[in-house]
């Protein structure tokens, strides 16, 4: 008996060892996939962008507040924008003070003049941001990491 339970031992140890080797090579491929999957969907993101403002461009308030960047926080809890930034490809920089957008919630930020509230932000300005043909909204965090990215028309 002592022989037959070696050998049942030694079979066990065998098919154990097999099962971590397996499992360790998996273990990278499944992180990886996730890695990957988080890269394609930021925790926040620029959703919408209507870069050309209805009707006749005449630098009214009106006019530069139909033009915005909506952006959506995709994850289940609030998430604080202070210091974050949104930037289009003239240098033109919008920096979020202490904003705070909801679980799965969308703000839209204005070029114009208004009154601050959860879903609407307005960058105040007397002019407009986005060009019409062709621009970049960068997203960056308050540590300057770019989150998400959104371009339209051809590239300069």
């Amino acid at each position: 008996m002592s022989s037959a339970s070696s050998s049942v031992r030694r079979i066990a140890a065998t098919v154990l060892a097999a099962g971590a080797i397996v499992s360790a090579a998996a273990l990278p491929a499944a992180a990886h996939d996730g890695d990957r999957h988080h890269q394609q969907r930021p925790r926040v993101e620029i959703s919408r962008v209507q870069a050309d403002s209805p009707g006749r461009e005449d630098r009214s308030n009106r006019s530069l507040n139909g033009e915005w960047v909506e952006i959506t926080n995709t994850t289940r809890n609030p998430i604080n924008l202070r210091g974050w930034t949104l930037r289009d490809n003239d240098g033109n920089r919008y920096r979020f003070d202490n904003v705070r957008i909801g679980s799965r919630a969308t703000i839209r930020i204005h070029s114009g003049n208004g009154r601050d509230t959860r879903t609407d932000l307005f960058q105040d300005r007397r002019d407009y941001v986005w060009d019409n043909r062709s621009d970049t909204a960068t997203l960056r965090d308050d540590r300057g990491r770019t989150v998400d990215t959104e371009t339209w028309g051809r590239r300069r």
